[in-house]
């Protein structure tokens, strides 16, 4: 099967790679010194439950350009929800109706995002739990195991997400399919929100979250906040429940950075906006009190912003 990685950053290296290995033709867009060094020797993928895999074959094909992409049957989105729109609206007219899109991203709002600019292709959602980083160009490590839970915006699209889910098993992925796809990624945004915007504002690791008596207290109302408006969103979720088992599974992670902590120290754009301020819209609308969540999000709007001026060359007078 032809197989597209829209954004082959870590994630999309890693199960594009994965893919690959099984036999399928996969097609990676990919930019900069990453692209360079997967032209030059292919892509190197360091993994705690397979070999080493070196793949450079005729079948897996490395580019920047997203004409590559035109004939593929799946195409998995692994951009940053900050370039989603952009690159989806990019998209429209090369890839064929055929072509079902998966995306693997942080944040709930990708799906709708998608469904808006390709309305002839048909949208899967994935809650993607990996730690996995490219850690040289052209060569990305996972850490521990991984999961993936798939599953299909419309119903009558089931069948087709279970054949992916097969398709994923088959080529050695950890992958499961579910009919609540979307409580499963929300679930997933509710853990992102409460340590990726004050790690990446801390520079603080799970782990220093987690000791110090201050942070924890935060993250704690973030996670509660955003649980909140998660059940005016339709999703009651049992607060201390929840809260619970966003520490627990931190726990099992007090080494990693997370991915906008990765972002902000690689001078890349932060997900913000798809973690904070997508929140902060439902919170306004359903006229919910969130007052954390809108402090970490207006220094991480500051440092965003401030960021882009030095990009353009302007200059601040202090």
């Amino acid at each position: 099967m032809k197989i597209g990685v829209a954004g082959a950053g870590a994630v999309g290296s890693l199960f594009g790679a994965l893919l690959a290995n099984a036999h399928h033709e996969v097609t990676f867009l990919a930019r900069g010194k990453h692209l360079t060094r997967l032209q030059e020797r292919g892509i190197k993928v360091v993994t705690e439950q397979y070999p080493i895999l070196n793949l450079n074959n005729e079948q897996t094909i490395f580019t920047n350009d997203i004409h590559a992409l035109a004939s593929v049957d799946i195409l998995l989105f692994c951009v940053k929800s900050t370039d989603t729109k952009k690159l989806a609206d990019s998209l429209k007219g090369i890839i064929k109706d055929e072509t079902m899109i998966v995306t693997m991203q942080n944040g709930v709002d990708n799906e709708e995002i998608l469904a808006r600019s390709l309305t002839n292709n048909k949208i899967f959602s994935c809650a993607t739990y990996v730690q996995a980083s490219i850690t040289e160009p052209g060569c990305v490590k996972e850490s521990g195991s991984h999961q993936l839970l798939i599953g299909a915006l419309q119903k009558e699209d089931s069948n087709q997400a279970r054949k992916m889910v097969d398709l994923f098993q088959r080529a050695g992925i950890s992958a499961k399919f579910t009919e609540e796809i979307l409580n499963h990624k929300w679930k997933k945004l509710l853990w992102n929100i409460t340590f990726n915007p004050l790690s990446a504002i801390t520079k603080a690791t799970i782990g220093e979250i987690l000791e110090s008596v201050e942070l924890s207290a935060l993250a704690k109302n973030v996670a509660a906040e955003a649980v909140s408006v998660a059940a005016r969103q339709g999703y009651p979720f049992d607060k201390e429940k929840v809260i619970q088992s966003i520490f627990k599974k931190a726990a099992y992670a007090k080494d990693h950075q997370t991915s906008m902590l990765q972002d902000r120290l690689n001078g890349k754009a932060m997900e913000y906006e798809s973690m904070c301020g997508y929140v902060l819209k439902l919170a306004h609308e359903t006229k919910i009190e969130v007052p954390t969540i809108m402090s970490l999000y207006s220094i991480l709007k500051f440092w965003d912003e401030k960021e882009r001026r030095k990009d353009y060359g302007y200059v601040e007078i202090l």
